[in-house]
Parts: C-alpha cells; structure tokens; sequence
C-alpha cells in the first residue's frame, strides 16, 4: 500500500532510542523530511548517517523539550528547517514511579515530560496545520492499568483526556490527533532491568502472541496514522501491546 507520505514533513520527539527512533526512520523511509528531536547528539547523529545512507532525510535537533520556551523553539525551528510540518509525534517522555508522600516538585516534573510538553508542542505547531488544512498528531502514551502510583500514568491519562477534546476541535481542519499506549516493546531499559528469563516466562503467561515487542512493531501503526490513508481515524487510544491489556475496549 502506498501510504501517500512521500515529500510530507515531521517532527518526532524523543527521537534518539526506542520507538521514537523506529518511528522516525520508518518515516523516513516512506520519503517524509523529519527533524528528530533528542537530548542526546551522538546517538541522534548516529540515526541521520544510518537514515542518509538509505536516501532518507533526518535533521537533528538537540534539545530538552521540557525546557522554558522549548515548544516554541522547537516549532520555530522545524518551520525553518522543513517549511511547514504536517505531522507530529509526541514520544519523549518517562515513568515517574513516586511513593505517596513525594513532593509536588517529582508530580510536576511528570506531568511537565509526559503531558505539559506533549500539549505546548501540538498547540505550538496547530496554527501552521490549520492554515494548510491538513495535520497529524501521534501520542504516544501509556497503559490505563497502574499497579500503583506512577506520576506517568495519570499524565498519559490526561493526554488521552485532552486528544479527545482536541480532536472534536480540529477534525473539520483535516487534522487527526490519536493516542498509542505500548505494551511491552523491547528497548536497552528493559533488556538492563528484565533477565531474559522473566522475559520468556512473563511473555508466556501474561502476552497473548507470546512475545514482547519490538519498537517497529508499535512505529508500523504510528506511520499509518501519520498518513492521508489514515483520515477517518481520530481520538482513539489504539494500544499496541500483543492483546496484553485485560480490558475490552
């Protein structure tokens, strides 16, 4: 299927690791200019050379999104770099486990990374989408079943609470806003924390397929939704997690 995306423009948060790298390349790949955003330059280096190499367009931007005035730049300068951007993906982010009697200072450094940046940056870049009439917003977010008190789980909460609303507001511009909260998708964190032996037995008993998945597997429907053949399909929390969620919607 030709998913329409070729000389489309992108910006893609937390773009360095993980699904943030796998999404940004995957665009890449479909002919779409991304800038990635990221903290760390070396790594971020290291995916525009291996993305140059294949014919595909990555330009770097280091930078801390939950800095003062970081949307504003960030959108400044990706209209610099690309024009316009077409399609967002909101990806940096962090799980913020906290005790009960944690400061307000650990509640709103979470909300601050996993929700607060996700909202400056999409409104930061709305206006640009609603004068061209089209636009794509990608969250990714986080599970609805906390097993205790994750400051993340109530910030991921809130992003599907305000793409909802968003969505309502900016459909008739053309521009689709959608949610997707990862199961358990492999990265350097979980292969340090998780031996491979907790990995095998928790796929086996908890994950339906039997695996835990890879970051390409969650970037395949993160490039879909950032694509025209995706227009019908806005507000939603579309989780990618091999039927690990017990709930049925």
């Amino acid at each position: 299927m030709d998913l329409e995306l070729k000389s489309r423009t992108a910006v893609v948060t937390g773009a360095s690791i993980g699904i943030g790298r796998a999404i940004a390349k995957g665009l890449a790949q479909e002919g779409v200019r991304v800038v990635g955003v990221a903290r760390r330059k070396e790594l971020l280096d290291a995916l525009v050379a291996e993305v140059k190499a294949a014919g595909g367009t990555i330009i770097p931007v280091i930078l801390d999104i939950v800095a003062e005035g970081a949307a504003d730049k960030l959108a400044a300068t990706a209209i610099s770099e690309l024009g316009h951007v077409d399609i967002l993906v909101n990806n940096a982010g962090g799980s913020r486990p906290l005790p009960i009697d944690a400061p307000d200072s650990a509640w709103d450094e979470a909300i601050t990374l996993n929700f607060t940046s996700y909202r400056k940056i999409a409104h930061a870049l709305l206006p640009q989408m609603i004068q061209r009439n089209w636009g794509r917003i990608i969250n990714i977010t986080g599970k609805s079943e906390p097993e205790g008190l994750n400051a993340a789980f109530a910030a991921k909460a809130a992003v599907h609470a305000w793409a909802k609303g968003l969505s309502r507001e900016v459909g008739k511009h053309g521009i689709t806003i959608n949610s997707i909260p990862p199961g358990r998708i492999m990265s350097e964190q979980i292969r340090r924390n998780y031996p491979e032996d907790y990995r095998e037995r928790f796929a086996e008993e908890e994950i339906p397929v039997g695996y835990w998945g890879e970051p390409e597997d969650l970037a395949a429907l993160a490039i879909f939704l950032a694509s025209p053949r995706a227009r019908y399909i806005t507000g939603t929390v579309i989780p990618v997690d091999g039927g690990l969620r017990r709930y049925q919607f």
